[in-house]
């Protein structure tokens, strides 16, 4: 119904929130309401609880609109609570200023997520003045429009996507920061400044959540950046765009001596949406003529710090090449030593000087006991590493621990037979950036002189085992013929009861999970339109079977290969 209601249904609103014994709504004062008051208004059915964090969050958000539109009177919304308990309840519809379903009136609270078929929350479902829905996107309206979502028909969502579309086109450094209510910028002193006075000037937005350890980080190597360039003369400014929920993360976040969007801005989202922001932190670099330059210049700057800028296509291709230089001029010393740092360390605490692995294949392996998928993988790979060095002993794997604590680090460094660098160690934040690792378990591949040879040496354990072994681009394209060749003669695609309703295709996966939940690696047998697996053993054994023979997952999860979250 994300366009309206497709069926055309006419709610009557009486119907719609009344029962047997009840015909009103209450408010947080307990004054009750007659629904009769609706009538040919536009209402918002709110399903939330106040246990649901993003809930919490979008509520404030929905609060404004309301009181914005408040002058209209043409404008309700009403609260269907999810709520366990009538305190946790009146709490939170104490924080709103419309109506509500009594928290008494179970039945018509169930009776309303099952008509409008609610499986998450929040949920702003919004019913013209006519009675029918016009969308069940309400809260992504809220969100991204604000007040403009007003009155929520799918004709008015369009024309604001053809107005930001053409912003896009037309964008400059006022379009982006300037709105009907504001023409200025704030200082950390609080000072107004007025976005006219960046005009000309290469501008970075730096989107930020100071909650967000990767942020934090980040907003150090960026200080360092826009010293040096201000020790310069360069004439650029940094823009923080908050994202941070809290008006206390924001005001630890902006220490910096540069300007920022006011906290909560309703520019902040609008320009998140904007760039199509993806990950936090991101800074977009906008040249003096007001068009975007860079969509993100993080990992330049993480990398190369003040020689990035300014920017340009010509500066990036000279980088670029130098990195590529570097690549090639890669060693294992150049990779794990830093300063007095040229060592790692047994499971005894003894330390291993770098120069003593140096000649050999090293595995980079990027972990941690919190992690349950890194936990899953540690039972393979030890098999792989003690198979490997059975056949050859000039194989080593360090562990890089993103544990958050030395006995947790310790725990599972004694799980393991390999080296590891210390907990905490400067270098571990090197490696990672050099080798974009956004993702645990990860494994770097080193060859004996120094080269990279593989970053996604993990899926290639999980594939082949120690066969991946020495993980040169020779050998693996031998291993896939390897396997073309174990696959002769199996059909291409294969009918199965443990699966009727789609014919399944054989296709070559690193790692999946079968029907049988079992991992597997290699060849498997893929309904692409279900993600379904099946093990070649299991599509082609003349064993039969149903899905009611296949185990089941813990209550309440969904297992999906190799990481299980919550329903």
């Amino acid at each position: 119904m994300a366009n309206g209601d497709e069926d055309g249904v006419v709610h009557d609103l009486f119907s719609l929130l009344s029962s047997e014994d009840r015909n009103f709504l209450v408010r947080n004062n307990a004054d009750q309401v007659e629904i009769s008051s609706l009538s040919g208004k536009i209402v918002g059915l709110y399903f939330s609880g106040s246990w649901c964090g993003p809930c919490r969050r979008f509520t404030p958000s929905l609060v404004e609109v309301y009181q914005d539109l408040a002058s209209k009177g043409d404008f309700e919304v009403v609260f269907i609570s999810s709520d366990r308990d009538d305190k946790s309840f009146s709490g939170y519809f104490s924080e709103m200023p419309w109506l509500a379903i009594p928290f008494s009136d179970l039945e018509a609270r169930k009776r309303l997520k099952e008509l409008f078929e609610v499986r998450g929350i929040p949920n702003l479902v919004i019913i013209d003045a006519n009675g029918k829905v016009s969308t069940d996107q309400g809260t992504r309206i809220v969100m991204e429009h604000g007040v403009d979502g007003y009155p929520f028909t799918a004709e008015n969502i369009n024309f604001l996507k053809e107005q930001e579309a053409a912003a896009k086109e037309n964008q400059s450094l006022s379009s982006l920061l300037v709105s009907r209510s504001r023409d200025y910028l704030i200082s950390k002193d609080g000072s107004k400044v007025p976005v006219s006075e960046l005009e000309g000037k290469m501008v970075g937005l730096y989107f930020s959540l100071h909650t967000h350890k990767p942020c934090k980080d980040f907003t150090q190597a960026l200080l360092k950046f826009h010293e040096k360039l201000k020790e310069k003369g360069e004439n650029f400014e940094i823009v923080l765009i908050s994202l941070d929920y809290e008006e206390e993360h924001f005001k630890e976040g902006f220490q910096a001596p540069w300007l920022a969007l006011p906290f909560k801005a309703k520019s902040c989202e609008k320009l998140a949406r904007h760039f199509e922001l993806e990950n936090v932190p991101t800074l977009v670099i906008i040249g003096q003529d007001g068009k975007t330059l860079r969509p993100n210049a993080v990992e330049l700057i993480e990398e190369y710090g003040i020689e990035a800028y300014p920017f340009t296509a010509e500066k990036i291709a000279e980088l670029a090449e130098i990195s590529k230089a570097k690549l090639e001029e890669q060693t294992l010393e150049s990779l794990l030593v830093a300063g007095d740092r040229n060592f790692v360390i047994e499971k005894t605490g003894s330390k291993v000087p770098v120069s003593e692995l140096a000649g050999k294949h090293i595995m980079l392996y990027f972990s941690a006991h919190w992690c349950p998928p890194c936990r899953a993988f540690m039972p393979k790979l030890i098999k792989a590493y003690n198979q490997i060095k059975a056949k050859d002993n000039a194989f080593e794997i360090i562990f890089i621990s993103s544990d958050r604590d030395h006995s947790s680090f310790k725990e599972f460094f004694l799980t393991m037979p390999w080296l590891a660098l210390p907990l905490g160690d400067p270098r571990k934040a090197l490696v990672q950036r050099k080798f974009k690792i956004q993702g645990i378990p990860a494994l770097v591949a080193i060859s004996p002189n120094g080269q990279t040879l593989s970053t996604q040496a993990r899926q290639l354990i999980q594939a082949y085992g120690a066969d991946a072994y020495p993980f040169t681009e020779e050998h693996l394209k031998h291993l896939e013929e390897k396997f073309e060749e174990e696959a002769k003669g199996w059909p291409e695609k294969v009918k199965s009861e443990l699966h009727a309703e789609h014919e399944l295709t054989r296709v070559l996966h690193h790692e999946y999970v079968c029907w049988c939940r079992e991992p597997g690696s290699g060849w498997s047998f893929y309904c692409k339109e279900c993600d379904f697996h099946l093990h070649p053993r299991c599509a082609l054994s003349n064993k039969e079977g149903t899905k009611a023979d296949a185990p089941n997952a813990m209550e309440g999860y969904i297992c999906d290969g190799d990481v299980c979250r919550k329903v």
